[in-house]
């Protein structure tokens, strides 16, 4: 028995839209939206009344899935937390960009609070974090060559 590959993450969200939107403008392909809800999805994740709006994001070279998620019941009576890099758990996701500072540049315009300025990690990356709709941390990173 051995893993073949992460097949997807997926992100919890209360804007769906907003949500959609911001990994749209970071340039992800929505490849499918679906609502699922019933008693065989409550036992799968472990709830119930359960009711979900779900929209699959890919990356471009279709290597990697992300699938947001709007539970619309049952809610979750919190609001979303806004987590700091260091805060336990699965904590950002990473993506490989080109052209970092165009990539910054365009999420500031849009609102997004971005972490730090850009930082160059020896001589092999730029790197940058980002803080997307409801708390979701992104790395992005840009491969000096």
């Amino acid at each position: 028995m051995k893993i073949k590959r992460i097949d997807h993450v997926s992100v919890n969200v209360n804007d769906l839209s907003a949500a959609k939107a911001f990994f749209l403008d970071l340039g992800l392909e929505v490849q499918g939206e679906w609502e699922m809800e019933g008693e065989w999805l409550g036992q799968v994740v472990g709830l119930t009344d359960v009711k979900t709006a779900c929209v699959g994001l890919r990356t471009p070279d279709g290597q990697a899935w992300i699938e947001l998620v709007k539970f619309h019941t049952p809610s979750d009576e919190q609001d979303f937390l806004k987590p700091l890099a260091n805060t336990l758990g699965i904590r950002h996701i990473a993506f490989a960009v080109e052209d970092i500072e165009a990539v910054v540049a365009k999420l500031k315009t849009k609102g997004t609070e971005i972490f730090s300025e850009i930082h160059q990690y020896e001589e092999s990356y730029k790197l940058c974090y980002v803080r997307g709709p409801e708390g979701i941390i992104l790395e992005l990173a840009e491969e000096i060559k």
